[in-house]
């Protein structure tokens, strides 16, 4: 029992050293375009089928688990990786090299675009990694769906969430519920892990984690507040996205819409188009979608702070970025202990199953969404009853962008080469179709 207790978990047969995980992290971090479906095959590719650090029960049954907590779950899928293979120092250096590299591009993009607007050689070029994008997204849903859908049950469960979330709308955590229920119900399972994983941890540990964790998040706003006061920007910004943080269920896309009309209608601090640009470009960044947060930290403080607007906005992308991912590590570091405890009760890991079945028609649904983002210049909800569809304009196709998209599937899915080397390419044929 008490081994199984210690902050540090026991190590895989491939266990890394810690200076091998940091690489792979770092590599991880720098090419985690294109939101979660996208990242969570990246990290499946590296840790799974490369690395072969985790394997494949063990990575599937942690996203299980992640997409139960409020947040981005493929930060917190870094986080538990790093956990499992270090502990808690592991798990800190793989969230924090998850989110670090996307904040630095998206600060210096947000400091460029408050001073000087949209930069066009910069949009060029995301506009070809976004076709990149489109194909690591298919690749996800392919790897993820051939290895958590086992049976008939598996694909109907997957089937119904995705009709569920992209014709019906139905919110994301009442998905993850019924799923687990009939995961739960339907699909208890007999193939345990070993036993010694089976117990459970201790709840005095659990508790000083979050204790522990709670004074780290809050303790700074708290700070803010009190030495500027509750009208200031700094201080709306960090209880603002500290509360944010809690509720964020129901999947990046309903999350960054919950967040947009907050910021646009109830606060005013930036306009519709003004979050239409933070979205897009937390889109086509390296790191979680989530870092839109950093954008409209940035730019609400900025337009507050006057002559001191550029210091002050660089001080609002911080406080929203500690308010956003402080709480991600205490999700994991207090629940992750109790994954494998989980996965050792039948019925508790079929509900798991259940969750994870539903997860690949969540990936389906953010896939088709991104795919017509991205092809086409102009996409329409409308609704037809209680049904919404998501309706292109076929005119407003874009050839530049399917031509990348074609010769990067081509690449990445026959020729099998590496992701950078990829992105390299669609970024030069993206300058080269835009100067035709």
């Amino acid at each position: 029992m008490d081994e199984f207790v210690k902050t540090k978990p026991e190590a895989a047969p491939q266990a890394p050293s810690l200076a091998e995980a940091i690489v792979a992290f770092s590599h991880i971090g720098l090419l985690s375009f294109g939101g979660p479906a996208a990242q969570i095959s990246l990290m499946h590719r590296v840790l799974v089928d490369e690395k072969k650090w985790l394997d494949e029960r063990q990575f599937l049954n942690a996203l299980s688990f992640c997409m139960l907590l409020p947040g981005p779950e493929a930060m917190q899928l870094a986080t538990y990786a790093g956990w499992r293979l270090h502990g808690v120092v592991g798990g800190l250096i793989a969230g924090l090299l998850f989110v670090v590299p996307g904040a630095l591009v998206v600060l210096a993009l947000a400091m460029i675009y408050a001073a000087y607007g949209n930069v066009p050689l910069v949009e060029t070029v995301f506009f070809g990694i976004k076709a990149v994008v489109v194909v690591i997204v298919i690749e996800a849903l392919l790897r993820v769906a051939k290895k958590a859908l086992k049976g008939a049950e598996h694909w109907l469960v997957a089937g119904a969430a995705f009709v569920a979330i992209f014709f019906l709308a139905l919110p994301y955590p009442l998905i993850v519920l019924l799923a687990a229920i009939y995961g739960f119900v339907r699909m208890p399972v007999d193939d345990l892990d070993a036993p010694e994983a089976a117990l459970r941890p201790r709840l005095r540990a659990t508790g000083t984690t979050v204790a522990l964790w709670l004074l780290i998040w809050l303790l700074p706003m708290v700070a803010i507040t009190a030495v500027l006061g509750e009208g200031h920007i700094l201080s709306a910004i960090g209880w603002f996205f500290s509360k944010l943080a809690v509720v964020t269920f129901g999947g990046a896309y309903a999350v960054l819409a919950y967040m947009g009309q907050d910021v646009v209608v109830a606060h005013g601090w930036l306009s519709a188009g003004q979050m239409m640009d933070g979205l897009g470009l937390a889109e086509t960044t390296p790191g979680p979608l989530i870092l839109v947060t950093e954008f409209v930290g940035y730019l609400a403080a900025y337009q507050k702070g006057g002559a001191a607007a550029l210091q002050l906005g660089v001080i609002g992308a911080l406080v929203a970025l500690w308010a956003t991912f402080a709480p991600c590590f205490m999700w994991i570091f207090a629940g992750a202990p109790y994954i494998e405890w989980i996965n050792n009760q039948p019925r508790l890991k079929g509900a798991l199953s259940g969750i994870t079945a539903a997860v690949v028609g969540v990936i389906l649904n953010l896939s088709i969404w991104f795919a017509l983002h991205v092809f086409f210049g102009k996409v329409t909800l409308t609704h037809q009853g209680f049904l919404q569809l998501w309706i292109p304009e076929l005119a407003t196709l874009d050839l530049h962008v399917l031509i990348i998209a074609v010769i990067s599937g081509y690449l990445l899915l026959r020729r099998h080469w590496k992701i950078p080397a990829v992105l390299a390419i669609a970024a030069a044929l993206a300058l080269l179709l835009r100067s035709i």
